[in-house]
């Protein structure tokens, strides 16, 4: 069954880092480029189309930025036709120098199987995200992971 409450993948985790820096760090591809893509043609803007690519996996993904709420959310639409969805990040502050972040990407659009397949695909990929951003902002150590996934990552 393919209903829209079953067609997202969520992946969440605290970061011993202030709110205000956990969130810079999504916002800000200066920072993001340590632990997810390797470039970006911006800093996240409402409104704005920014690309994100992944030159591991020979990949660039266009992304619209429909809401800031800084300290807060960030809402995205990323991909484009049959592969477009939406991507919301929520940051809590649960003190001064801890950040709970939480990943929904939903809109998936496959049935079936695929549908399966791509909440899988998604959640690991966002899994490793937040394991990657929670190794750079508390520890400055560029763990790799999103582009040691590929098997021709960087050398």
């Amino acid at each position: 069954m393919n209903t829209a409450a079953n067609n997202f993948a969520k992946a969440e985790m605290m970061i011993r880092r202030p709110v205000h820096e956990v969130f810079e760090a999504f916002i800000d591809p200066g920072i993001t480029t340590k632990f997810w893509f390797s470039k970006s043609t911006g800093k996240l803007e409402e409104g704005k189309i920014t690309e994100w690519t992944w030159e591991m996996y020979r990949l660039t993904i266009p992304v619209l930025t429909k809401k800031i709420d800084p300290n807060k959310n960030i809402f995205i639409e990323w991909g484009e036709g049959e592969n477009l969805s939406s991507v919301e990040w929520t940051f809590t502050a649960l003190s001064k120098d801890k950040t709970f972040v939480r990943v929904i990407n939903s809109g998936l659009k496959a049935i079936g199987d695929e549908l399966f397949s791509a909440i899988r695909d998604s959640t690991e990929g966002f899994t490793l995200l937040l394991a990657g951003a929670k190794s750079w902002l508390e520890h400055q150590i560029q763990l790799n992971l999103v582009a040691d996934k590929h098997p021709n990552g960087p050398e």
